[in-house]
């Protein structure tokens, strides 16, 4: 009788030990389950445990994409599209011009005789875009410029999406209001299919720009490639954009 009940209390602290991870396993996969921690577990002294640093960027950068969405491009599914629905009586929201990317390009002919421009130039590039540029080359060579072929000769950048809009945001609100005696944009720099180009002779009218640091005053091309099919339908979803077309 007492060998019996010793022998069922030596039972019960082999089955505890197995229950805290403690003892032979014989069963790994129920080891594993034992040993796992429900999640947002806390250690002793209520501070939490902290996740590696790759999952705490994941779930930072997944957070920040989808809490902080560009704001004109919210405004271009809540306001522009019902907007431009009721202008030209399209039936369904795919039928909408929607802006498909924005290609900003600073040519440098002056790079011929100074390589440092592209340096600099790429740096501006991707201090106003967010983005790193890519350096266009040239395709044939020129005697009378002095141009050999596959020289580099100014810097392109091409954005999409929540880059686009957060760039577009900025021009217009922020870096076109600092032009000397600006009185709008022209209305007639349209190629006939609903694409604008818009041309900026002065880059230091982004405030990301330091003025100190600029060698050389550089102008750019800025061309909005939308889906509009007419000129018209480009130049009314620009206008609701924010586009400050010239009235006169």
């Amino acid at each position: 009788m007492t060998d019996d009940k010793k022998k069922h209390d030596d039972d019960k602290k082999h089955d505890k030990k197995h229950a805290h991870g403690e003892g032979p396993v014989t069963d790994a996969k129920a080891h594993a389950e034992g040993k796992a921690k429900p999640e947002g577990q806390r250690k002793k002294g209520g501070k939490k445990e902290k996740a590696p640093a790759t999952i705490v960027a994941a779930q930072g950068k997944a957070a920040a994409k989808g809490e902080h969405p560009a704001r004109l491009g919210l405004a271009y599914k809540e306001q522009i599209i019902p907007a431009l629905m009721k202008d030209f009586g399209y039936k369904n929201p795919m039928q909408v011009p929607k802006l498909e990317k924005v290609v900003v390009n600073m040519g440098l002919g002056e790079a011929i005789t100074n390589n440092k421009l592209i340096e600099q130039a790429e740096e501006q590039m991707m201090a106003i875009t967010g983005q790193k540029g890519v350096v266009t080359r040239s395709r044939k060579s020129i005697a009378n410029f002095k141009l050999r072929e596959n020289q580099p000769i100014g810097v392109m950048c091409t954005l999409r999406k929540d880059r686009m809009y957060e760039f577009l945001d900025r021009l217009l609100n922020i870096a076109l209001p600092r032009v000397r005696d600006f009185k709008g944009v022209g209305g007639k720099s349209f190629d006939g299919k609903g694409n604008y180009t818009l041309g900026i002779k002065e880059q230091i009218i982004f405030p990301e720009i330091n003025y100190d640091r600029i060698e050389k005053i550089k102008g750019m091309n800025v061309t909005i490639v939308t889906t509009a099919k007419s000129d018209e339908e480009g130049r009314a979803l620009l206008r609701y954009i924010g586009m400050p077309f010239r009235t006169a």
